[in-house]
């Protein structure tokens, strides 16, 4: 999900740009680029309106009553050069007589001109200043080249009461950088978590060499015990360098601190062999959602003290959200719908998970999250796998509030964000809505999203986000996504909860029934700036097939069987069903299929169904045969490592249904590439391996930045089971733009807090990442 960064230090806080190493405090390598700051000269190098004076060591003006936000101002008056994507410290002191919120940009606003900014570098609104003198910090990396910066303190505006804003201490320092240089790790690319000893072994050389040369498996004393010869693959494509594969599947032997070691060469990281290989790893994976909720205190006996926290957006202050939440004004939406929508009601939109780096909560991608977790339980109900050691998903297996209730700790986890989900389904009856010119009856529809009206600064805390929080036009894409996951909540609540089962099932109807009376309105792609990001859709045939699918499923009425039978998807090919790269959330006809397919249902047709999913599981395996780090995916988009994991869940429910190894064998190998078995050995799951992805973009766990000011951060690092989104071919952002260019494949990535475009988090990534460790963790 698109973020803006900008670290205010003041509210709790900091992260890291493009150095891998943190940096103390006499990193800062420019003098302070704002003269005069403390005025102990007087007022030369700044102007004000009014008028200010300094007294005491420091800058005050009387702001009069009835004025705007930016009628007063206090602003340097010698200009500086902020450079593109460098790291830039601000800080200063300041209080009001009054309470209140000021604003503060950089760039070349010029107030008395009357001009506004263009793209401004620093631009934070509602900086709250109090009675008492306090300290402000902000981290920012420009976007934009600007040679004469100016920097503008825009003083709040009163309403119908004079007020005075006092300013001292005014510094901005240039950051010195480090140069980033891509760590590739080991020549030998392995599953740094290790193998299982009953299942496929194989690593990646990269070496010039195209010829046959000799490995050794070496245990932790250093002894080899299995050794062979590598296949030359050539050129990976993926990658743009030469590699060889390294097959040591015969050896079963189960061990810790294995390497893989070419002779007269570095060995490779270490890594174990064991029949216990991914057993934590559901726990920790699902642990991110629990530590992405909102609307509840983050309990320090279940996730550590450092990861706890207050509550977040429950409407105390500074929060305007979630438990009042209206909708957005109509001159804010008329930028995005060209129509002044609006609605008279406000929500209780509370629960639910943040989405990823920001908080925003989005209905669309909340639906394939909270479907691959529901799914991940209903796998234990229907599968024929006798193999099961364990079930990682019953009560008492995770870390949550809830543990030990008597319920599943995955459907516990899941009903966190089909709560909110429900809750965000417009209200029978509501007066009617605007969409295309004309008021029609949204009733039973679901809003598309909830999130801030501008972006945070990173990182913010959930409980000190100041941000109005705002309902989305509803749609027709999200209606389908609640109705879909209301549907299998129905089917496997009923049996611990039947309340709740009903509950889901009444919303289920009401917004299906909606979605049919209106099948028509799209969440459009020019509403991603406001604070959050767009999750636009304007082909809603597969959340059709999918909500059709699960309601058939749950109730087994003729009605929705109609549906999936006249859907376009019911005879679509198994290449369009499961696309190239891998389904996500917007070709939910994916998971539509594989329900249809797996949970024992009587749909006409389902032979062919199940056959679907097969050549689906065939087509990906083909791919993959073709890729030496035994990837599905040919191409790296945004969140590459879900489109990965995405395509090992088809290939692994292909393998629980038809019991052929040959799908197990493929998707455990997929696996390795998240690990490590990559170009640059990066083992994308935080606390996973030697190498690992530690700087992930997220307001929670910024901890980066504030290395470049402190020793010890105030927010702590991502929690083991984060996963990063990957390699991206398109980055778009800052510290990408200065250090990928012309990257290849599986190279296009970067371990840097602001990469939010390579190294964010997701709840539809951490979802995918669930359910396949669910099914690894029972073989």
């Amino acid at each position: 999900m698109l973020s803006r960064f900008l670290l205010p230090l003041t509210s709790l806080l900091p992260v890291l740009v493009s150095s891998q190493t943190p940096v103390e405090n006499n990193a800062l390598g420019t003098p302070n680029l704002v003269h005069n700051g403390s005025f102990t000269k007087g007022t030369p190098g700044w102007v004000s309106k009014p008028s200010g004076t300094v007294q005491d060591g420091m800058l005050c003006v009387i702001v009069p009553a009835n004025t705007t936000a930016k009628a007063s101002y206090i602003q340097t008056t010698q200009n500086f050069t902020q450079i593109k994507n460098d790291i830039y410290y601000l800080n200063f002191t300041a209080y009001a007589a009054q309470p209140v919120n000021i604003w503060i940009q950089t760039n070349g606003y010029d107030p008395s001109a009357g001009g506004a900014p263009v793209d401004p570098n620093l631009n934070t609104t509602q900086v709250p200043l109090t009675t008492i003198p306090g300290p402000f910090s902000f981290i920012f990396s420009p976007a934009n080249q600007e040679n004469n910066s100016t920097l503008t303190f825009f003083l709040g505006g009163s309403n119908n009461l004079t007020n005075e804003i006092c300013l001292s201490d005014v510094s901005l320092h240039r950051i010195n950088r480090l140069p980033y240089f891509q760590d590739t790790g080991r020549a030998i690319k392995i599953n740094q978590l290790g193998y299982l000893p009953n299942g496929p072994k194989l690593a990646t050389l990269v070496s010039k060499s195209n010829s046959s040369l000799t490995w050794h498996l070496k245990n932790s004393s250093g002894t080899s015990v299995s050794s062979g010869r590598t296949f030359p693959f050539g050129n990976d494509t993926s990658s743009g360098v030469n590699v060889h594969t390294i097959d040591f599947t015969n050896y079963t032997s189960i061990g810790a601190n294995f390497r893989l070691q070419i002779d007269g060469s570095e060995p490779s990281y270490p890594f174990a062999i064991s029949d216990q290989l991914y057993t934590t790893l559901p726990q920790d994976a699902m642990q991110f959602f629990y530590q992405q909720r909102s609307g509840i205190a983050i309990d320090a006996e279940l996730v550590g003290s450092q990861y706890a926290r207050p509550a977040g957006h429950v409407n105390v202050f500074p929060n305007q959200g979630d438990v009042v939440t209206p909708c957005q004004y109509a001159w804010e939406s008329n930028v995005t719908y060209l129509e002044p929508w609006t609605c008279n009601y406000t929500l209780d939109v509370s629960q639910g998970w943040y989405d990823a780096g920001d908080q925003g909560k989005y209905v669309v991608n909340g639906g394939i999250s909270t479907a691959q977790i529901l799914m991940a339980y209903e796998r234990t109900l229907w599968t024929t796998n006798n193999t099961l050691q364990y079930k990682p998903v019953s009560d008492g297996s995770l870390r949550i509030p809830e543990r030990y209730n008597g319920y599943p700790d995955f459907l516990d986890e899941a009903r966190w964000e089909m709560e909110f989900m429900l809750k965000m389904q417009v209200p029978a009856n509501s007066p009617p809505q605007l969409f295309n010119g004309s008021y029609i009856d949204m009733s039973g529809l679901v809003h598309h999203k909830m999130h801030d009206n501008q972006w945070t600064p990173l990182p913010t805390p959930p409980n000190l986000d100041p941000k109005r929080r705002e309902l989305h036009r509803p749609s027709t894409a999200a209606t389908l996504n609640m109705v879909a996951t209301a549907a299998m909540s129905a089917r496997l609540w009923g049996l611990f909860d039947a309340d709740f089962a009903k509950r889901c099932l009444d919303a289920a109807r009401v917004g299906y029934a909606a979605a049919k009376a209106n099948p028509a309105i799209y969440a459009p792609g020019t509403d991603w700036d406001l604070g959050g990001g767009a999750y636009s859709d304007d082909d809603v045939r597969d959340e059709f097939y999918w909500a059709a699918a699960e309601m058939y499923i749950t109730t087994s009425e003729a009605q929705f069987e109609n549906d999936v039978i006249s859907n376009y998807y019911y005879t679509a090919n198994a290449s369009t069903l499961f696309p190239d790269g891998g389904f996500g959330w917007s070709s939910m006809q994916a998971i539509a299929q594989l329900n249809l397919a797996a949970v024992p249902n009587n749909i006409t047709g389902r032979n062919a169904i199940i056959k679907s999913v097969m050549t689906g599981a065939d087509q990906y395996i083909a791919i993959q045969q073709t890729q030496p780090t035994d990837v599905y995916i040919t191409s790296y988009p945004w969140g590459s490592n879900s489109n990965q994991l995405n395509c090992i869940q088809v290939v692994a429910t292909a393998y629980d249904i038809s019991r052929n190894t040959s799908y197990r064998t493929s998707a455990l190998s997929g696996m390795d590439y998240i690990f490590g078995r990559n170009a640059i050995s990066q083992s994308y799951v935080h606390g996973y391996g030697t190498k690992t992805s530690s700087n992930i973009h997220s307001r929670l766990y910024a901890a980066e930045l504030s290395r470049l000011i402190v020793q010890d951060p105030i927010v702590p690092p991502p929690p083991k089971g984060a996963m990063a989104g990957g390699a991206n071919e398109s980055p778009a952002d800052p510290p990408a733009d200065d250090v990928l260019k012309g990257c290849v494949g599986q190279f296009c990535y970067v371990d840097d807090v602001n990469s939010y475009s390579t190294n964010e988090v997701a709840i539809n990534w951490g979802s995918a990442l669930a359910w396949v460790a669910s099914w690894a963790s029972n073989h």
